[in-house]
């Protein structure tokens, strides 16, 4: 019986990372749709894709330097 609980923790644990990784990963993108106007999406994207190279978007990083981006032009 041991080994079925172990097995079972296990299997929640992975199924939490990889919920978790999943909302991280759509955060940008729910950030984009719902609160940028669609005429400067484009632009937005290319800044944050300018400011971070990482396999995964760090999201409040990126976003801050959009808003600095911004304040420029």
């Amino acid at each position: 019986m041991s080994t079925f609980v172990a097995f079972v923790v296990v299997a929640i644990v992975v199924v939490f990372f990889l919920v978790v990784e999943l909302v991280v990963a759509t955060i940008p993108l729910l950030i984009v749709v719902t609160l940028v106007p669609p005429g400067e999406r484009r632009e937005l994207a290319e800044v944050l894709a300018a400011a971070d190279h990482g396999r995964r978007l760090r999201v409040w990083p990126a976003l801050r330097a959009a808003v600095a981006a911004r304040r420029l032009h």
